[in-house]
């Protein structure tokens, strides 16, 4: 069958997203053929078209969608045809009218969850959801720093650690948006185009820091995430919005309180089919409690896909993106 997808046959800025014409091939053993019905934008997208997490070129892009099952290949028993499904681990080509993916990559959409609000929160649910629960196992009473706290993942987890009784610090960089960050449920927010991070949380803490800091930034948080932390504290670099980290003296570990920094990724902490089924369950229940939400601010067509990477870019986007295709 013949598809549109956005492709990219060269790295660099969202100019290089093209909208191409493909044939899909049938599904395969153990595969599924999906039909999106709605595309998650993430900032991983951006990594790499722009070429920080290389592809082999020319690829798709896109790790996130929900749709309907639409064809099965053999020995496929656990979907059906009509199901409702969404994934957020790729493989990549979520940008596309329809994509192919193994059967077990793939979690059944529970009623009264929208197949918008699935495919916006697969990936950043999933990612709070291994941040939270495996990266650093929070427990109720802990106290965090979790910087861009009005975005996308930043939302879910103010409402996630508000739930599990986790005082959580939030960082952005406008009161609207500290505010954004408020009402999801960070116990604290900094707004730090005017306040001092550092000192901030020094003083809600009665000076001790933060046992981890969640930082999706990167650059520009680096050095202040370290000063955040207390002695032996973790911090979980686990994007790169302003950039990656490069030349960090490690030396610096040990002169801030022996901390440790760990870079984690989604696709190591769900790599598994068992272990992407019990991350998936996890969200999906947090949904069904109604812990966690998501709003979904912005709305793009899928030849619109340049568009949503610069304002995603531009930090002129809240809450999450979608493509429609």
């Amino acid at each position: 069958m013949s598809i549109e997808a956005i492709r990219i046959h060269e790295t660099g800025g969202p100019g290089v997203l093209r909208l191409d014409t493909l044939d899909l091939p049938d599904p395969g053993p153990g595969q599924i053929r999906i039909r999106h019905t709605a595309i998650g934008v993430n900032f991983i997208d951006t990594y790499h078209r722009s070429g920080l997490y290389p592809l082999p070129l020319p690829s798709g892009i896109g790790l996130e969608a929900a749709g309907i099952v639409e064809a099965l290949g053999d020995g496929v028993t656990t979907l059906k045809e009509g199901d409702r499904v969404a994934y957020g681990s790729g493989p990549v080509g979520a940008y596309s009218q329809a994509h192919i993916l193994p059967a077990g990559r793939v979690a059944r959409i529970p009623d009264g969850v929208s197949d918008e609000q699935a495919a916006a929160l697969m990936l950043k649910g999933m990612t709070v959801r291994y941040l939270f629960k495996d990266t650093y196992a929070l427990k109720a009473g802990d106290t965090i720093l979790f910087h861009a706290a009005a975005g996308g993942v930043g939302q879910i987890a103010c409402q996630w650690a508000a739930d599990m009784a986790v005082t959580l610090i939030g960082t952005a960089g406008s009161d609207e948006k500290c505010e954004i960050a408020r009402q999801k449920g960070a116990a604290h927010v900094i707004n730090y185009s005017r306040e001092n991070v550092v000192e901030r949380v020094r003083e809600i803490t009665g000076g001790r820091g933060v046992p981890v800091v969640y930082d999706g930034v990167g650059k520009d948080t680096f050095e202040m995430s370290l000063d955040c932390l207390a002695p032996r504290g973790l911090l979980a670099t686990f994007g790169n919005a302003s950039g990656p980290v490069t030349g960090v003296n490690l030396g610096i570990l040990t002169q801030k309180g022996s901390l440790y920094v760990t870079r984690p990724s989604l696709m190591h902490y769900v790599a598994s089919d068992e272990d992407l089924a019990a991350n998936t369950a996890d969200v999906f229940d947090a949904v069904a409690r109604s812990a966690i939400s998501i709003d979904i601010n912005q709305r793009y067509a899928l030849a619109d896909a340049q568009r949503a990477h610069e304002d995603l870019e531009g930090r002129r986007t809240t809450g999450a993106s979608v493509l429609v295709p």
